[in-house]
């Protein structure tokens, strides 16, 4: 599959900031099921961005700029996907898989979703594979997908409470999970082509990937209850979250902060869905 993908975020101060950085982790790398045939990366100032690989070996960018009162940051590209089932092959692997079973703030389990995670386990018994579709389907399962309640420092514990999140809380509960009975489990950022044909989205998507030792690395997607798939645009990894956030850094100085974020995934050449972001 081809798929266009746009992706504007734009930061506003009142009053202007004095300074900012930001990490941008916004450039998605080839691997065997995935292609990118174009890809640019724009900012709205004159600052340079300087290129680079984090330890995870995804590609960041690093925005370094002075007073300031608006910034917008784009990206539009052309990848080039194929549907592997979930499983991921040819990827930069600079860690053992057992540095993925380290907890974070974001993905540390409580007493129930241990509980949770456990009992789906041993009805698994041997079968990993089959328990990591079951905690998939139970988590989708479990939650509402819901705006709202969450944020992006909301924890895995907090949204498996509230039994609402979005696809960052679905990802986070799945990886706790995932972790608390020994299997490896990472953050994934990335875009996701909807199957509804709804081309304006109002973020990124999110998923996980679990380490099993006969297969690798195997994406699952707790909030559409299915393994990735050719729709699934991968951009970034991390232990949670933070070490895969398309945009992460800090200001100095300033007053208010107004986020917004605009999203288009489409599949190329489909006549009448895309315009290009402006």
């Amino acid at each position: 599959m081809r798929l266009r993908i746009a992706h504007t975020t734009t930061y506003r101060y009142e009053p202007a900031a004095t300074g900012i950085t930001q990490v941008l982790r916004m450039t998605p790398g080839s691997h065997d099921g995935q292609y990118v045939a174009e890809w640019q990366i724009d900012v709205s100032t004159d600052s340079r961005l300087h290129a680079r690989q984090d330890a995870f070996g995804n590609i960041t960018h690093v925005l370094t700029e002075g007073a300031i009162s608006d910034l917008t940051i784009t990206v539009e590209g052309l990848l080039e996907t194929h549907d592997t089932g979930g499983v991921l092959r040819g990827t930069d692997e600079r860690f053992p898989p057992s540095l993925f079973l380290r907890a974070t703030p974001l993905t540390q389990v409580n007493a129930a979703m241990e509980t949770f995670a456990r009992q789906l386990r041993s009805e698994s018994e041997s079968d990993v594979l089959g328990f990591l579709h079951a905690l998939m389907l139970q988590i989708n399962d479990h939650m509402t997908f819901d705006a709202d309640p969450t944020h992006s420092g909301t924890s895995a514990a907090e949204a498996f409470g509230l039994k609402r999140g979005v696809c960052q809380d679905y990802a986070h509960i799945f990886i706790a999970c995932a972790r608390a009975v020994g299997v490896p489990a990472r953050f994934v950022s990335g875009h996701f082509l909807r199957a509804d044909g709804m081309v304006n989205q109002q973020a990124g998507h999110a998923w996980a990937e679990a380490f099993l030792p006969d297969l690798g690395w195997v994406a699952f997607d707790p909030a559409n209850a299915i393994c990735a798939t050719d729709a699934h645009a991968r951009v970034a990894i991390g232990l949670d979250y933070l070490g895969a956030a398309p945009v992460r850094g800090t200001r100095y100085g300033g007053g208010a902060e107004t986020l917004t974020v605009a999203v288009k995934v489409d599949q190329a050449g489909r006549q009448g869905q895309w315009q290009s972001q402006s």
